[in-house]
């Protein structure tokens, strides 16, 4: 699978959310986007399958965490929706991921990728320690967690890119690290404890980068979209030729 950058796009309304895709029109691909809780909640639905009527492929980036049969429940809706990638907890247990990837999979055998939150990339170890009582380093926790996301079925875990590499230590090559916390090397880190560099992530193992502020508030937003392209894919060839997506 090509490595890809996805736009986190964190708006309150449509309007915000169109008004920024229009920026995007010129470009022969269609840029990977994250829809969020912010979004989702405001636009509801209808705005995820308007952006899949356009081209978008679709992060629906909603977190999902309860008991299991709750969770398979709602991911049989949101397999309607026809996303690319979907995500749950995986502090929810292996018995809710496999809950959620039976709910997610359709009559006919397909579903879009799941992946597991493993911690955020907002979370310090001292907080996940001092708060959420979890003594184990930040790394062997998150390899733990993705373990138990591969060993559920899932595709792959959210982790920071600073952690992509004990995860695919930990699950091989072909379990997906999906890598918020992404900044440029100029950039504010905002809430962002644990981050890195577009060029750092591609070292370090991530498959795709999750990309908000640094793009969505950025004076050239298009600009800002294909440094992140040229630093972490490293080939031209992504930004104008659909074929070599997946």
């Amino acid at each position: 699978m090509k490595r890809d950058v996805i736009i986190a796009c964190d708006f309150g309304s449509v309007e915000e959310c169109k008004g920024f895709l229009d920026k995007f029109k010129d470009l022969s691909r269609k840029p990977f986007l994250k829809i969020g809780m912010e979004l989702f909640y405001a636009a509801g639905p209808e705005i995820v399958r308007e952006l899949k009527k356009q081209g978008f492929k679709i992060f629906l980036d909603l977190k999902l965490h309860d008991i299991p049969n709750t969770v398979k429940k709602a991911m049989k809706v949101l397999s309607g929706l026809d996303v690319d990638m979907v995500n749950v907890h995986a502090s929810g247990t292996k018995e809710m991921m496999k809950a959620a990837l039976e709910g997610l999979t359709r009559e006919d055998g397909s579903r879009p990728l799941l992946i597991a939150v493993t911690q955020l990339t907002s979370t310090s170890e001292t907080a996940m320690r001092e708060q959420l009582l979890i003594d184990n380093p930040m790394d062997e926790t998150i390899a733990h967690y993705a373990r138990n996301a591969m060993e559920a079925g899932l595709d792959g875990v959210v982790c920071s890119p600073l952690e992509a590499s004990k995860v695919k230590e930990a699950c091989g090559p072909q379990f997906l690290t999906v890598t918020p916390g992404i900044r440029f090397a100029d950039s504010a880190k905002d809430d962002q404890v644990r981050f890195t560099t577009p060029a750092m992530a591609r070292e370090l193992g991530s498959d795709f980068i999750v990309v908000g502020r640094p793009i969505t508030a950025a004076a050239d937003p298009v600009a800002a979209y294909q440094k992140c392209v040229e630093e972490f894919c490293q080939d031209e060839e992504l930004l104008y030729n659909p074929s070599t997506f997946i």
